[in-house]
């Protein structure tokens, strides 16, 4: 099993002989390898059994780092980095040829992420290259937001696990690009539309799913639990499978079901908070998956502040691909 700690020095030096390490961002854990080893990124594919058509996104922790791998940042795009880097904010940018076509799938721009984790960002302040670091999971299994999840998932398969505590946003970050004159979002996350479109205006929303994603975390089927997860209203879903004589664990904002064991239902945020329910989304998926059911119900979120981008990773763990 892999080790788990706070050393930095252990880590970096993992990383720069082409190894695998689990760091901490403020959205979910990452599979770290160095972006610009081919050899060190093809591992990550192997551990995750990633296909090699889901690109990848890139972690460092400056500006002035990102033009050594970028062409040029778009003026819009950088007005948005200025704000909300370091943070939740993935920027789908033109890539120099140093950074390997493993990483993009080939495909011409680079996803890039300055993450704010004060762990990860030390460790990143001391590296000379940036780290290719999808979420530290099986593919299409769901994202850890702590150390011990990873430790379950591919504790076996790397040798060292960076332990930042819980993750404070939960969800993947938001990913946004340039088509045109327009802003375009790719991927639905932790940085709220309404944050970006303060900043910039309206941006188009673009978040189909795809078996050959234009960005990460697109794929239809992803997110998902082993057992058989349903989403839609919950008070269609629970009677309907009790009556089937399923034993079923529940998932909602604050509903509660008298008819379900208390210990196989979870409620994200009492108090109807979406960002307190996207921290807890992950985890309470995974205590559920491990819980003595048969299948999972969930309800859908509201569509304001977090709830589409929570509404994202419901539809797709209930996919089935």
């Amino acid at each position: 099993m892999a080790e788990i700690g706070q050393d930095i020095a252990k880590a970096k030096a993992l990383l720069e002989s082409g190894g695998l390490v689990g760091i901490p961002t403020e959205t979910v854990y990452g599979l770290a390898a160095n972006a610009l080893d081919p050899m060190a990124v093809a591992a990550i594919f192997e551990a995750k059994n990633r296909p090699s058509f889901d690109p990848l996104i890139i972690h460092t922790d400056s500006l002035e780092k990102v033009a050594q791998w970028v062409e040029y940042i778009p003026d819009q795009l950088k007005t948005l980095a200025d704000v909300f880097w370091p943070g939740p904010l993935t920027l789908l940018l033109p890539k120099k040829a140093i950074i390997p076509d493993l990483v993009t799938s080939g495909l011409d721009r680079v996803a890039v992420r300055i993450p704010s984790h004060s762990l990860t960002l030390s460790l990143l302040q001391q590296l000379d290259f940036p780290l290719a670091a999808p979420s530290a999971n099986p593919f299409g299994y769901i994202s850890p937001t702590r150390a011990d999840h990873v430790q379950k998932q591919l504790g076996q398969k790397i040798p060292y696990i960076l332990d930042g505590g819980s993750c404070q946003v939960g969800l993947e970050s938001t990913i946004l690009g340039v088509e045109g004159d327009e802003i375009v979002v790719y991927r639905l996350g932790g940085l709220e539309l309404h944050a970006l479109e303060a900043m910039v205006g309206a941006v188009k929303v673009k978040t189909h799913s795809s078996s050959n994603p234009s960005a990460p975390g697109l794929l239809e089927s992803h997110y998902a639990p082993r057992k058989p997860f349903y989403v839609g209203k919950l008070q269609e879903l629970v009677p309907s499978f009790l009556e089937a004589g399923k034993k079923i664990g529940v998932l909602s904002l604050i509903e509660n079901f008298n008819q379900v064991s208390q210990d196989l239902q979870i409620q994200l945020s009492l108090s109807g908070d979406l960002k307190e329910a996207a921290a807890g989304l992950f985890a309470s998926m995974r205590r559920l998956d491990e819980a003595e059911v048969e299948l999972i119900v969930a309800e859908w979120m509201p569509e304001h502040g977090l709830g589409p981008a929570m509404n994202d990773r419901l539809k797709r763990a209930a996919a089935q691909g």
